[in-house]
């Protein structure tokens, strides 16, 4: 079969305006940072208060026991998701009377004793960056993970990204 010169030449004009009209698509917006409010709570996981309500507790928290000079609290959530540039509004609430404190690399808060503390962090570097409790004792099980997309992962979509651990975000 043979082409004839006006169907080469249409085809030629198709793909000419297509590949035209692929170079015209806008790049996508920029991603506009944030503010996001997270509430992170400290939770008693397992305490030496507990050992009158579960008898087994008493030998781990004495002596030679596995939770000697120990015990396990945790953060919830202990993961956060945000995007690179947002700020982040932290409430701490710290319920019982133990202190705690929320300490990531270039960022620490100290959390009293029943108080709700607030603060604020802006999440400048993309990475996973590790946050704990420096007290000695509630080491190495306090601890969560800060979760920074890059930027230009979220560029173009018009939507804030989502938050782990049940959190909810609000952009401002």
């Amino acid at each position: 079969m043979t082409t004839t010169r006006p169907t080469r030449l249409l085809a030629g004009v198709a793909l000419l305006l297509s590949t035209a009209a692929c170079a015209r698509r806008p790049a996508p917006a920029p991603y506009v940072p944030r503010t996001r409010d997270i509430t992170v709570t400290t939770v008693p996981l397992l305490v030496k208060e507990d050992a009158a309500v579960f008898p087994f507790l008493k030998q781990d928290f004495a002596p030679g026991g596995v939770l000697e000079n120990k015990e396990v609290y945790g953060f919830s959530p202990s993961t956060i998701t945000v995007v690179q540039g947002d700020t982040i509004r932290f409430t701490f609430i710290n319920p019982e009377d133990d202190v705690h404190s929320f300490v990531l690399p270039d960022f620490s808060v100290a959390l009293p004793g029943q108080r709700v503390t607030h603060a604020a962090y802006v999440a400048r570097r993309a990475g996973i960056f590790p946050f704990k409790c420096s007290i000695p004792t509630h080491l190495p099980m306090m601890w969560g993970q800060l979760v920074v997309l890059p930027a230009r992962v979220m560029a173009g979509t018009g939507a804030p990204a989502g938050n782990a651990g049940g959190e909810t975000s609000r952009g401002r």
